[in-house]
C-alpha cells in the first residue's frame, strides 16, 4: 500500500532510539499516523513541528498496518509564531483539536482547507481569535455536532437570535427566550455575520463552543477530556 499526499504535523513523539511517530491532518487521507525513520535525529527533528505543512509519502505492507512517512518540509509555523504566545497557543489548540475530535483516516476536505487557512493566520492577521471561533464551529459541525442558528427553535423566527440551547444547539429568540433566557447560552452577533467582533463577543462565542465541545463531541468519543492546549489558549484570550 503506498499513497502521495500533503499535510499538517499535528504532533510528534520518539519511537525507539532514533525514529518518531507522526500524525498528520490531509485533505485526501483526512488523520493519519505513521513512522519517520530517523525522525529523531538532528536533521530531521527541527523539521517535525505542529503546524508544518509537509510532502508526505506513506507505505505499508497491509492497509491496516502503522506504516512508515517519508517526509519533505513544504512551510513551517511555529517558528514564526515563536515569539508570540498567544498565537502559539492558537496553533497548539487548533492540532489538538483535530487530533482529538477527528477519526483515523477519515477525509475532511472543506475543515482541512479551514484548518490551513487558520494555521496561516495565527500571528499574521490582528482578527485571528474570530477566524478561530468560526473554526470551531466547523469542527462541530464536520463532526456531527454542528449548530442551526438560522431561526428559533421556539418560534421559528429569524429575527433577534440571542441564545442557543445547550441540549438541541438550536438558536433562540429574545422572544421566544421569555423566562428561560437564564438557562439559555448567549449567541454572539458576530456568529450571525453581523459585523465585526469584539473580546467579549469572541469569548462568548468561545463558551459556547466549548460547551458542546465539552458536552456532546467529548462524550461521543468516550468522555474523554478536551485537550489541555485548548484551556491554556482560552486563559490568554481571557487575559
Amino acid at each position: 500500500m503506498e499513497w502521495r499526499d500533503e499535510g499538517v504535523l499535528l504532533s510528534v513523539r520518539g519511537h525507539g532510539e532514533s525514529a518518531a511517530i507522526i500524525e498528520v491532518f490531509t485533505e485526501t487521507h483526512g488523520r493519519h499516523a505513521g513512522v519517520v525513520r530517523g525522525g529523531g535525529s538532528r536533521r530531521i527533528a527541527p523539521v517535525l513541528q505542529p503546524g508544518a505543512q509537509l510532502a508526505l509519502a506513506w507505505r505499508a505492507r497491509l492497509d491496516e498496518h502503522i506504516g512508515a512517512f517519508t517526509v519533505e518540509p513544504l512551510k513551517g509555523r511555529a517558528g514564526a509564531i515563536l515569539s508570540d504566545r498567544l498565537a502559539l497557543a492558537g496553533l497548539n489548540a487548533v492540532a489538538a483539536l483535530l487530533s482529538f475530535a477527528l477519526p483515523e483516516r477519515e477525509p475532511h476536505p472543506a475543515l482541512y482547507a479551514a484548518s490551513i487557512a487558520m494555521f496561516d493566520a495565527l500571528g499574521a492577521t490582528p482578527d485571528w481569535p474570530l477566524a478561530y471561533l468560526r473554526w470551531e464551529m466547523l469542527l462541530l459541525e464536520e463532526t456531527g455536532f454542528g449548530l442551526d442558528l438560522t431561526s428559533c427553535a421556539v418560534n421559528g423566527s429569524r429575527d433577534d437570535l440571542a441564545y442557543v440551547s445547550p441540549k438541541s444547539g438550536r438558536a433562540v429568540s429574545r422572544a421566544g427566550a421569555g423566562d428561560w433566557a437564564a438557562r439559555l447560552l448567549p449567541l454572539p452577533p458576530a456568529l450571525l455575520g453581523q459585523g465585526p467582533a469584539t473580546a467579549a463577543e469572541v469569548a462568548a462565542g468561545l463558551r459556547l463552543t466549548g460547551h458542546f465541545l465539552e458536552h456532546r463531541l467529548a462524550p461521543a468519543l468516550g468522555h474523554r477530556p478536551l485537550p489541555p492546549a485548548r484551556a491554556r489558549l482560552m486563559a490568554l484570550l481571557a487575559a
